[in-house]
């Protein structure tokens, strides 16, 4: 039976609260997780558990096995674009000048307990928007020149025991930088510069040391548009892209193309788990092959995909299609260990006709496959 694959791990989403998860009033951009609490950030004011509302000035917090809402309600005035957690702590990064009446320049770290605001306290000269944590450090990607008026030019990292800036990590981006992530020993770098260390051909899509910042030669990807968000395991890097539609690609340890599936609007976000990569963004249809045309049009056929896609290891398109509405969709996407969920965030209200305002959680069924392509699962509901 060689066309039997391996078992695709189909999610459907959750059910409505109180057993599923919190609902909220703005956008959510950003989702890390610590033990059993799933965090949340983003440009909400309020969210919604169980019938009833309270005030979470764009931070806010769950219990990942129950959706229950957590009194963690540390207040930022203006939204959080990126989260990280450690073991003793959760930082938010974005456009805020304070949390809970406390000066803080768009980065700050709060307690993961009590949601205290910590002395963590750095100036950042522009937008940040990424944030992960390895190598005993906290590495920041974004838009900026300065840290603490130290020039760091789109990147920068933290002693995670001090809270210092590293003067040793020094990697440098010409342009915006939109995402990280953390793997082995290197920090991957996505988003629309074209060169790292000034070295050409760093477009879009880089790996540097995590201790030392210097310039991973050997991985050298080619991506056709800015990339948006990462995630990393131990088969490749997976990467989604903007640009005339939209891309998940998946890439080799060295950068060759492994597969990619093409969209008729951009790929936001991005997560794995079980071998099958899920995909979240603008758009609402994925291409069958990579042709596009004039703003993303599949022009040899298409399957509808409202936001969310999935992709076997393959490559192939996935039978899971669960359908948030809106026109901006998804933002974030996230996999949650505990809970054995796939967690999205955005703009949405509804996902497959049923209500999940801005945050939806896809918890794990095993279906039988199909004997051709693999896939299988009920739809979604």
């Amino acid at each position: 039976m060689r066309f039997l694959a391996a078992l695709l791990i189909a999610f459907v989403p959750a059910a409505p609260a109180p057993s599923g998860a919190p609902a909220f009033n703005g956008t959510v951009h950003a989702i890390a997780y610590r033990g059993d609490t799933v965090y949340v950030g983003g440009a909400f004011t309020t969210a919604t558990w169980a019938g009833h509302t309270y005030s979470r000035q764009r931070l806010a917090a769950f219990d990942a096995r129950t959706g229950k809402l957590l009194n963690w309600a540390p207040a930022a005035d203006a939204t959080v674009r990126a989260l990280a957690a450690t073991g003793d702590g959760v930082y938010a990064a974005g456009d805020f000048h304070a949390i809970s009446g406390r000066r803080r320049d768009a980065l700050a770290r709060l307690s993961p307990i009590s949601g205290t605001v910590d002395p963590f306290a750095h100036e950042v000269s522009g937008t940040p928007y990424a944030l992960a944590a390895g190598h005993g450090r906290l590495y920041l990607g974004g838009s900026f020149t300065t840290v603490d008026r130290v020039k760091r030019r789109n990147l920068a990292a933290f002693d995670l025991d001090t809270g210092r800036l590293d003067e040793r990590w020094r990697p440098t981006a010409d342009d915006r930088v939109r995402t990280l992530a953390v793997s082995g020993g290197e920090v991957f770098l996505g988003g629309a510069f074209h060169r790292v260390n000034g070295v050409r051909n760093t477009l879009r899509l880089a790996a540097v040391s995590g201790t030392a910042g210097t310039l991973d030669r050997y991985f050298r990807p080619a991506v056709g548009a800015e990339v948006n968000a990462l995630t990393v395991d131990s088969g490749g890097v997976y990467a989604a892209a903007g640009g005339r539609g939209g891309r998940a690609v998946a890439f080799a340890p060295d950068g060759s193309m492994r597969w990619q599936r093409v969209f008729d609007g951009d790929a936001v976000a991005i997560t794995r788990r079980h071998g099958v990569t899920y995909v979240g963004g603008h758009f609402d249809r994925a291409c069958l092959t990579p042709r596009n045309g004039p703003k993303g049009a599949c022009l040899d056929g298409s399957e509808p995909r409202v936001k969310l896609a999935a992709v076997t290891e393959k490559g192939r398109l996935a039978g899971w299609a669960p359908q948030a509405n809106g026109v901006i969709g998804v933002r974030v996407l996230g996999s949650g260990t505990k809970a054995g969920s796939i967690d999205a965030g955005g703009d949405f209200t509804t996902v497959g006709g049923s209500t999940h305002a801005r945050f939806a959680r896809f918890i794990s069924e095993i279906p039988a496959p199909d004997p051709v392509t693999g896939t299988g699962g009920p739809p979604a509901r």
